[in-house]
């Protein structure tokens, strides 16, 4: 069984996560930044993860904590539920379009965290989510699920879309990676840290 349920408490935040890598997707998530949930709605469907998730945040201050806190929750949850990385596929890829903007994901499940993010956006917001929050949350996931991520936002015009593209393209590196594999583990060193 790949579950994971991690509780998370601050100061700023106070998080619960409950996920199944094995799932068909479904989710109750409220972070209380209607954005943010969209996109974390997306990620669950579409990497087939069941994801519920509850944060209730110092949002009166503004979305920084609540988006940086459920990206250690998150990351520290997938990190436990893919303990084991004997079966793993291990490496996962996505290019996804959301009609006039492209992104690629590329994930490596290695225990090594690394991230490389390429996009911009051209407004501050996105509905009620601070639009540089998307490289925080990334870069918070990565460090706590210990994987190497790289995301590259290719081209796009409206900042609903692109963000949509970086994170379907996520979800989709993400279900290829914890696939299932017969054989030994895929390195050279006989482990995954």
């Amino acid at each position: 069984m790949r579950q994971s349920t991690i509780k998370r408490e601050t100061k700023e935040t106070n998080i619960t996560i409950s996920l199944d890598l094995d799932g068909q997707g479904k989710h109750k998530i409220h972070t209380g930044i209607g954005f943010f949930d969209h996109m974390l709605e997306a990620f669950a469907l579409h990497s087939g993860i069941n994801l519920e998730l509850e944060c209730k945040g110092d949002l009166f201050v503004d979305s920084h904590h609540s988006i940086e806190d459920v990206g250690i929750t998150l990351g520290s949850a997938f990190a436990e539920a893919i303990e084991n990385k004997e079966r793993l596929c291990r490496y996962g890829t996505a290019s996804i379009p959301m009609d006039e903007a492209l992104a690629v994901c590329n994930v490596d499940i290695s225990g090594r965290p690394y991230l490389v993010f390429h996009g911009d956006f051209k407004e501050a917001k996105i509905g009620d989510m601070d639009a540089q929050m998307i490289k925080e949350f990334f870069y918070a996931f990565t460090i706590h699920a210990k994987v190497t991520l790289h995301i590259n936002l290719l081209y796009g015009d409206n900042d609903h879309h692109k963000a949509e593209a970086i994170f379907k393209a996520f979800a989709h590196a993400i279900k290829m990676g914890v696939e299932r594999r017969d054989g030994t583990v895929l390195s050279t060193k006989g482990r995954l840290e």
